[in-house]
């Protein structure tokens, strides 16, 4: 009896129990074939063998899905791809109907992708990242050296600072908001998160504060206006020029200052408090203990730290080799709140408080991805569809992950206490407004 190859709508049925719930999505396919209804509120349309190869080739993670994305032989259609946010719905529904097929039916599902001539080797897109594991192989750089720090980081934030305004607005920060209510603007958010973060710190006049991982300089401008001398570093090349252009339209020069440099190469201590907002994902879990053993040191005895990054829900560490590796974060890593803790209080620092805003980063990403999908012919012209694309499906997954709890966003806050375990005049109680 002749062989009848399945064709991909079937292929991708067999992996989902539609027996008590229709596909969730609306999928078409090169060679004619449909799949789920056609009132589905997502669609899926799988453009060619390349992008079915992409798929088969990275079956245990989420790296061939997204080279498809980026490359454009799988199209999400019926969404905004500027804020794509109803896919990610629609991809957790997949999720939760998927099911291994009989071993008959996986058999068939084998030799009709072989009748089509797969797999074979995938052309990897130009805008992809080299995956860890080569970078140590190639360069014998160890994840977190200096210089494959100073790649990561410039690979992610030189993009482009027009871009980037597209995204952030006139603030041009790249980190949660802190919206004193669900009405306001993403500019009161985030300076309502400078304040906060200001008054953590109990900043004044004649202080003097180290802003790591600075950006484009937010954090050191909030403060330079109210007379603390603050000083930030950053490794991207763009966001210092940007920074340091601001610090000089503004008559800051006196007060504010903004390196292109390593945290590791400052020189200078006895700091009042010390801010990193936004860094620690870049740094590395192994390399917690050093990085929090450095700052410790270049604060003076009674400065604060107030640490502000993205969390998991739990203390697990990211998967490398991911989708997100590859294209938007090389090297980031994630781990949750207790593991920071810990990290803070073994070199030294007594924990104050801690404070998670995962709703406000939640709320920040939805406006982030509406300011993208309503500038959107900009954005593109400004760095290519597929890197529009990227930011689009990574900003709006961010903004789910946070709604479902998968991912967190903790602030904490520690001291240096005085050799007697004295805190100095810093406060026993909350001295700080919401």
């Amino acid at each position: 009896m002749a062989f009848t190859p399945m064709n991909v709508a079937e292929i991708f049925e067999a992996f989902i129990d539609t027996s008590e719930k229709p596909l969730p999505i609306r999928l078409t396919a090169f060679d004619g074939s449909v799949a789920g209804p056609d009132d589905a509120k997502v669609g899926l349309n799988v453009r060619s063998l390349d992008a079915l190869n992409y798929i088969v080739t990275h079956l245990r993670d989420d790296v061939g899905f997204g080279r498809a994305f980026v490359t454009g032989e799988i199209e999400l259609t019926r969404v905004r791809l500027g804020h794509p946010i109803e896919a990610f719905d629609a991809l957790m529904k997949l999720h939760e109907q998927f099911v291994m097929p009989p071993a008959a039916t996986l058999a068939k599902i084998v030799r009709s992708l072989r009748s089509m001539g797969l797999p074979y080797v995938p052309v990897v897109p130009e805008i992809e990242r080299t995956a860890w594991w080569k970078k140590r192989l190639q360069n014998g750089l160890a994840r977190h050296s200096k210089e494959r720090d100073a790649d990561s980081i410039s690979s992610h934030y030189d993009v482009s600072n027009e871009f980037y305004e597209i995204i952030l607005g006139p603030s041009m920060t790249y980190t949660c908001a802190y919206y004193p209510n669900e009405n306001s603007t993403l500019e009161e958010a985030q300076e309502n998160k400078y304040r906060l973060v200001f008054d953590k710190l109990r900043l004044k006049e004649g202080d003097r504060l180290l802003d790591v991982g600075c950006g484009w300089g937010g954090m050191v401008l909030y403060a330079a206006r109210r007379g603390v001398k603050a000083i930030g570093v950053t490794l991207s090349k763009q966001q210092a020029e940007y920074a340091q252009a601001k610090i000089k339209e503004e008559g800051l020069e006196d007060l504010a200052e903004v390196r292109f440099q390593d945290y590791r190469d400052v020189p200078e201590e006895g700091f009042d408090a010390i801010s990193a907002i936004g860094l620690l994902e870049h740094i590395g879990v192994e390399n917690y203990p050093s990085f929090f053993g450095f700052l410790y040191g270049k604060l003076k005895e009674g400065g604060l730290m107030l640490n502000h990054c993205i969390t998991y829900w739990d203390n697990h560490r990211t998967r490398k080799g991911t989708f997100i590796d590859r294209y938007i974060f090389p090297d980031g890593e994630l781990t949750g709140v207790g593991t920071i803790m810990r990290a803070m209080q073994d070199q030294g620092f007594e924990m104050l408080d801690q404070q998670n805003l995962r709703f406000d980063y939640e709320h920040t990403l939805y406006d982030w991805c509406e300011r993208l999908d309503k500038d959107w012919d900009k954005a593109v012209e400004l760095v290519g569809e597929q890197t529009a694309k990227l930011w689009g499906m990574y900003m709006a997954g961010s903004e789910y992950n946070f709604a479902c709890n998968q991912i967190q966003l903790h602030q904490v806050l520690g001291v240096k206490v005085f050799p007697d375990g004295s805190r100095g005049d810093v406060p026993q109680r909350q001295w700080w407004k919401d």
